[in-house]
């Protein structure tokens, strides 16, 4: 990309995302999900504003990470603990969600038919067969990203909020439009990283805008907290770890700064379940891909619980001899 290219691009971001809305919030104030009321009083709790649903960004800076797989997967186990969640595909013109739920035959509306009022939200949102609680929102497949605009993804996440206890964006990778909106309303951001040293400058990348260009950071007023941002480490092998050919997680964390939430292991059941439309997740207990998944969704809810798969398994006295 040429230095003109880069200077173009660089102003377009700040002209698009950086300027703060000029509307009063149609997406409750970010306080409303961060501070529960503390009054009991009848009073107090009929004026206060009532608690909406978090927004949590799924997001990379590279492409091929398992963005998509990732956020597939901690819909279905928010949803699969008792929590209603909606996932909403935010690549436009590129979606591939739906495949990774296996809902391809059944979108009929989309993101941009909701955004342009050609269809009601309930005709959009695509119910999990499998997994009570859990929607989908597809993104378009015929219109591009220059589709979104600022106030009305606002009103369709103001919208799912309403409804949904949890909201996940499963944004494309890089800071294009897509990426932006998605970035821009999230309460909680996802970053997810392969261990390799491009994908987390990338992520790193990712991690500076949303630290200086979210709804959170423009407000920039007490009791407005910044998003919140964690790491997901993918397609993770402790043995070429230790190895050193590839990154270890001490390596990512110095890189990134950011707390892991949870590593997945290198598997070859993602592609598998990639094509069959089932979340990695739903494999269940024992396998190392679904385990680590779900591993990430408790600890998002707030659960201690201890990495797993991020150590190589002991060889046995046998293997070691008969290879």
């Amino acid at each position: 990309m040429t230095t003109t290219t880069m200077t173009t691009a660089a102003k377009s971001l700040s002209t698009t995302t950086t300027s703060p809305p000029h509307h009063p919030f149609v997406l409750s104030h970010p306080s409303d999900v961060d501070h529960r009321p503390t009054s009991t009083s009848s009073s107090s709790s009929t004026s206060a504003s009532p608690r909406r649903g978090r927004v949590v960004c799924i997001t990379s800076g590279k492409g091929g990470v398992g963005k998509t797989t990732s956020a597939a997967s901690f819909a279905c186990g928010l949803a699969l603990r008792g929590r209603p969640t909606c996932v909403v595909d935010f690549d436009m013109g590129l979606r591939n969600l739906d495949i990774h739920l296996g809902v391809e035959r059944r979108v009929v509306f989309d993101f941009v038919h909701v955004l342009n009022g050609e269809c009601n939200l309930n005709q959009a949102l695509i119910p999990d067969r499998n997994v009570d609680g859990l929607y989908m929102l597809a993104a378009s497949q015929t219109r591009d990203k220059d589709a979104l605009t600022l106030g009305g993804v606002e009103r369709v996440l103001s919208e799912l909020t309403s409804r949904f206890e949890y909201v996940v964006l499963d944004s494309p990778a890089g800071i294009e439009s897509g990426a932006r909106h998605a970035m821009y309303f999230c309460d909680d951001a996802i970053l997810v990283t392969n261990p390799e040293l491009s994908s987390c400058r990338d992520a790193d990348k990712m991690i500076g805008f949303i630290s200086s260009r979210s709804r959170r950071a423009e407000i920039g007023q007490p009791g407005c907290l910044s998003v919140s941002q964690t790491l997901l480490i993918t397609r993770y092998d402790p043995v070429r770890a230790e190895a050193e050919e590839t990154l270890a997680i001490t390596d990512m964390k110095e890189l990134l700064g950011l707390p892991v939430i949870g590593v997945v292991p290198e598997s070859r059941d993602v592609l598998t379940c990639t094509n069959l439309g089932k979340p990695v997740i739903s494999l269940g207990e024992g396998n190392p891909a679904a385990d680590a998944y779900m591993d990430m969704v408790d600890r998002f809810l707030g659960q201690e619980k201890e990495l797993r798969f991020v150590t190589p398994e002991p060889v046995s006295f046998f293997k070691r001899i008969f290879g």
